[in-house]
């Protein structure tokens, strides 16, 4: 990563530090204040760790505090606002925003699941430069209780450790009150004999146990409140690793003010959801497309198959086909086959995997459930398509970045040529996806935001009987060509990740919805 230029004077303290930094490690640089409390070197803008840093220093550990030498921002309340909301689901409202009465497995999906977003959102480049450089890293963090950061710094920052309070739980529950700091509890003690750098920031309030902890480093540079105002954000790009899957509800971080907007924009928007829905669910395309965009839904063609007298019309090259269109799609919502739909201007068909009872009877269109069984899936799309035109998504799942996940292959083996169909949507505050227990409710969430968009490409149709060099492709050979094209055209990275990945990642299960939902 290239690094800015610095001034002489800071090249000078650079070396400065370097050299303070060799020195034995019974030395201590921290002094004591006249209220008794440590005060530590306070690094410059630019943070001379961040540049190159040789063999010497990386053997060392980087005792990182995760909020103050990390993050952006300061403030915890987005995080804590976060689990309150999202891992709710049995809770009364007057406990909300603490963690009296949540299960632990609820606090550790969410901070596996939907934190990490966040986190990766308010990272400071700067920050993420100096862990960087060292080769073993120990987080320090103030969020309690620490599963809330741990998942999160090991899986996506590489941090060798986490240090942090706990919460008391009883009988699998947490009950509101800390537990008692000791070195044993915090687990200072696997640090012992070890060589150690400090970095955070100097608006931290730590315990007395997090500053024997920084007493113990030969070095501890801080960083001031003006000086992280100055840090840039981190592009999607150089996270370190990507971020693909996602849950949780809420599309935005959820500081104070955004709250606040968002409670105030709740009685407008439940009922401004339920007129969209009914909108969509019973009447014609012709009219139901005019009237959302009055409520605020925004929708987008590209390359519209639709011609002058309102016929489809997919190009010259189109044969008769005495059999439906098979449009293959990626999968953002489940309103995907109704916008294609609507787009269309006429009734499709749509196969659906674990949709509940709820959605199904407020689709549409008509719906068809796959069994996963390989023949009588086949079986039933090509008795759909006998009737007309057909929706597959074959992704199975929905992925709300910017990447499609594996095509099942099985569309490729039922027709000579598919309809390959691109879509992008925005949710600028709630996410129309879940994988909870309450994925009946998702087109509800969608349709709560202030202006939710859709954008539908239609892309020209494809062969699915491909030959290369004299030799006929495979059937997934096929199915990933497809889905390079719809990535192409949406600027997505494929991979080969499945929807049995996402909801082993996300939710711990399979994906399977309770069918009396």
């Amino acid at each position: 990563m290239a690094s800015k230029p610095f001034s002489k004077s800071f090249l000078a303290f650079y070396r400065f530090v370097r050299r303070r930094l060799g020195n034995p490690p019974c030395q201590h640089h921290h002094r004591q204040s006249t209220s008794g409390v440590p005060t530590y070197p306070v690094i410059i803008q630019g943070c001379p760790l961040a540049l190159q840093i040789d063999d010497h220093l990386q053997n060392q550990a980087l005792v990182l505090d995760i909020e103050g030498g990390l993050l952006r921002s300061s403030s915890l309340f987005p995080y804590f606002m976060l689990v309150a909301i999202e891992a709710e689901v049995q809770l009364r409202v007057m406990v909300m925003v603490c963690f009296l009465g949540l299960r632990e497995e609820k606090v550790a999906r969410v901070a596996r699941a939907t934190l990490p977003k966040h986190f990766l959102e308010d990272i400071g480049r700067e920050g993420l430069e100096i862990v960087r450089g060292f080769k073993r890293v120990v987080g320090l963090s103030r969020m309690i209780p620490r599963v809330m950061v741990e998942d999160f710094l090991k899986e996506y920052m590489g941090l060798e450790m986490v240090v942090g309070r706990e919460i008391k739980m009883v009988r699998g529950r947490y009950v509101g009150l800390l537990e008692m700091e000791s070195g044993r509890k915090l687990g200072l003690e696997k640090l012992e004999g070890t060589e150690m750098v400090g970095f955070g920031s100097c608006t931290g309030s730590f315990s007395h146990d997090y500053h024997q902890l920084f007493n113990c480093c030969k070095e501890v540079y801080l960083v001031t409140p003006e000086q992280k105002k100055q840090w840039s954000a981190l592009p999607r790009d150089q996270y370190p690793r990507p971020l693909i899957f996602h849950d949780g509800r809420l599309a935005f971080r959820p500081t104070p003010q955004a709250i606040l907007a968002m409670l105030m924009w709740l009685p407008l928007a439940v009922p401004l959801t339920v007129l969209r829905t009914l909108v969509f669910v019973n009447l014609p395309y012709s009219i139901s497309l005019p009237i959302g965009s009055a409520t605020g839904v925004t929708t987008r063609v590209i390359n519209s198959p639709i011609s002058g007298n309102g016929n489809t019309n997919h190009g010259a090259l189109a044969q008769p086909n005495p059999r439906g269109h098979l449009y293959v799609c990626n999968h953002r919502t489940l309103l995907d086959p109704v916008y294609i739909s609507v787009m269309l201007n006429k009734k499709v068909s749509a196969m659906t995997y674990s949709v509940s009872r709820i959605s199904e009877l407020l689709s549409p269109i008509r719906t068809i459930r796959l069994t996963r069984n390989r023949d009588e899936d086949s079986r039933r799309m090509e008795h759909s398509l006998q009737k007309g035109d057909l929706v597959i998504c074959p992704e199975g799942t929905t992925c709300r970045e910017p990447y499609l996940l594996r095509f099942s292959p099985l569309f490729v083996e039922l027709v000579d040529e598919v309809y390959p169909v691109a879509l992008m949507n925005w949710s600028n505050m709630f996410y129309g996806t879940s994988t909870g227990r309450s994925k009946y409710l998702d087109h509800f969430y969608y349709f709560m935001n202030p202006h939710p968009a859709y954008v539908v490409q239609f892309m020209e149709r494809m062969p699915t009987h491909v030959v290369i060099n004299g030799r006929r492709c495979e059937s997934y050979e096929v199915a990933n060509k497809v889905q390079g094209e719809i990535g192409r055209a949406l600027g997505f990275e494929p991979t080969k990740l499945t929807r049995k990945d996402k909801y082993v990642i996300l939710a711990g299960n399979e994906g399977v919805v309770d069918a009396k939902q």
